[in-house]
Parts: C-alpha cells; sequence; structure tokens
C-alpha cells in the first residue's frame, strides 16, 4: 500500500506545488515557465523530475534526483564563472566579478557607488539617502514566484507609490502542503506520519507565519 498517496483532485483543490504536485504528475516547475521565468536557467541544461502514484516514495525519488540536478546546476555555473576575465594595468587576466556587476547592473544601480570612493561630500549624501529613503515603487499589485525546493515560493506586494509596501502576502508551500496531510494520513497507522511529513518536508516556521 502506498503511503501518504494523493489523487490529482486533491492536489490541484489543496494547490499544492514543487515535488508533491510534481509527484502525481503535474507537470508545474516555474524555472521552464515561460510566462514566469526568472534568473537564467534557460541558458542551463537541466530536468524536472515527475511521479506517477504521488506517494511518499514518488517524492523521495524526486527529491533525491534535484539534489543529483543542483550539483549539476552548481557546475555549470561555476564552469562559466571562471570564464569572466578581465585585463588590469600590466595586461594580466583576472576573474573580476565586481567589474561584471557594475557592467550588468549599471542603469539599473546608477546612484550606487559600489567603490564606496567618495570625492565628494554630496556624493556621500546621496548614497546614504538612497539607501535611508529606498526606492519609490509605481502604485499597483505584483506577484512573482520562484520555484523553491519544498515548492512555489511567492511574494505579493501592494504598492501605494512609496518605499515601504501598502501590503505584502509571502506564499509558503509548507502552509498549503501542511492542509492536505490530513487526507494523506487517511488509513495509515499513527507511524506512518513520520514518513508522510517528512516527505512533504514541511518548515513550521512558514505555517506559524
Amino acid at each position: 500500500m502506498s503511503v501518504g498517496a494523493i489523487n490529482l483532485n486533491d492536489a490541484i483543490g489543496y494547490g499544492v506545488t514543487g515535488p508533491v504536485g510534481r509527484s502525481i504528475g503535474i507537470k508545474k516547475d516555474l524555472r521552464f515557465c515561460k510566462v514566469e521565468t526568472y534568473s537564467y536557467y534557460w541558458f542551463l541544461s537541466i530536468q524536472s523530475y515527475l511521479g506517477k502514484k504521488g506517494d511518499s516514495y514518488d517524492r523521495f525519488l524526486i527529491r533525491i534526483r534535484e539534489m543529483y540536478e543542483s550539483i549539476n546546476i552548481s557546475f555549470q555555473l561555476l564552469t562559466n564563472l571562471t570564464s569572466v576575465l578581465y585585463k588590469d594595468s600590466v595586461g594580466s587576466d583576472h576573474p573580476n566579478m565586481m567589474n561584471l556587476f557594475q557592467t550588468l547592473n549599471r542603469n539599473q544601480f546608477s546612484k550606487l557607488n559600489l567603490n564606496s570612493k567618495y570625492n565628494s561630500m554630496e556624493s556621500l549624501i546621496n548614497h546614504f539617502k538612497f539607501y535611508s529613503e529606498g526606492i519609490k515603487v509605481p502604485r499597483g499589485f505584483t506577484y512573482n514566484a520562484v520555484e523553491a525546493p519544498k515548492g512555489e515560493f511567492g511574494t505579493a506586494i501592494v504598492s501605494d507609490g512609496t518605499s515601504t509596501p501598502y501590503r505584502c502576502k509571502i506564499r509558503t508551500p509548507a502552509y498549503h502542503h501542511m492542509q492536505i496531510m490530513s487526507r494523506m494520513a487517511q488509513g495509515h497507522y499513527f507511524a506512518d506520519l513520520v514518513t508522510i511529513l517528512g516527505s512533504l518536508d514541511i518548515v513550521f516556521g512558514d505555517v506559524d507565519r
């Protein structure tokens, strides 16, 4: 008998994501969604794994494979980082990540002095005001999510035009996965709760919030 198995209707109704949702065969991974693309995953050669039964063993296998996939991602990133070079004053090649950071973010962070060298009091004041006041975000609502190891981790922010959000709602996968435990535990022994809870990988700090 499968321990902690769920069906497709329960998975969709309770809003499960990540390895829990993929264990039942739901092909949803925000790293591959074009409308929710973030970071640089489209430059990497990665895979997402699916299960069939939606039980604890399927979730276990998916998480183990995701660990190997994380090593693969880290290896690809480190390989690309070592190819970033620049010419110093004597013509030698050296990796310079700060130089790369300034090049990629010159327009967005034009007010920052990343070298921390201030030639005048005015530049120091502007630098201090930027950090203390923050960026004034236009009015509106936005929701953005990432594919965290436990599932979809999203943040919904309502802005009133100031540098602090009018309302901020954080969507954590643990809160949704905790609700479906009652369905997973039906027909099982009390000792099976250890396996079910471990396969969900719940963080109780997320649930408390």
